[in-house]
């Protein structure tokens, strides 16, 4: 009988540690107010500017993007500000659809920071799309 209770109590201990090492919830999309908003910090964290990752958040309400978010990151500040001045709005007020498949160019000196908000946003667009 003591040997029953044993295995029973192991294995709610490790269930418990399993569960407690068990990746949590990434966060990649989120609803506030009627908006989604979806992370790029752990869905594109291979997708690499010219330094390092180069995560978005993506806002969409009523099926559009409301805007785009350029969130911290590690690449070279004068870049990453041509870039922000440059590609954050080009999203804003897309049908979600449409945005996910608009040509962006990249900017011209900051071509590799360019290219990985891009990426992102397109993954993230399409995260949604997929999983709304």
């Amino acid at each position: 009988m003591k040997r029953k209770i044993l295995s029973g109590l192991a294995l709610v201990v490790l269930a418990a540690i399993m569960q407690s090492a068990a990746p949590q919830d990434d966060q990649v999309m989120t609803k506030e107010n009627g908006t989604y908003i979806v992370n790029t910090t752990t869905l594109g964290k291979k997708v690499i500017g010219y330094v390092d990752a180069t995560p978005v958040k993506i806002h969409i309400k009523k099926n559009k993007v409301e805007k785009v978010e350029i969130l911290k990151n590690q690449e070279t500040p004068k870049y990453n500000a041509k870039v922000k001045k440059a590609l954050q709005e080009k999203w804003n007020g897309q049908k979600v659809k449409d945005a996910a498949q608009l040509k962006v160019d990249a900017v011209t000196g900051a071509t590799f920071t360019s290219e990985a908000i891009i990426k992102n946003v397109q993954l993230g667009l399409e995260y949604y799309q997929k999983n709304k």
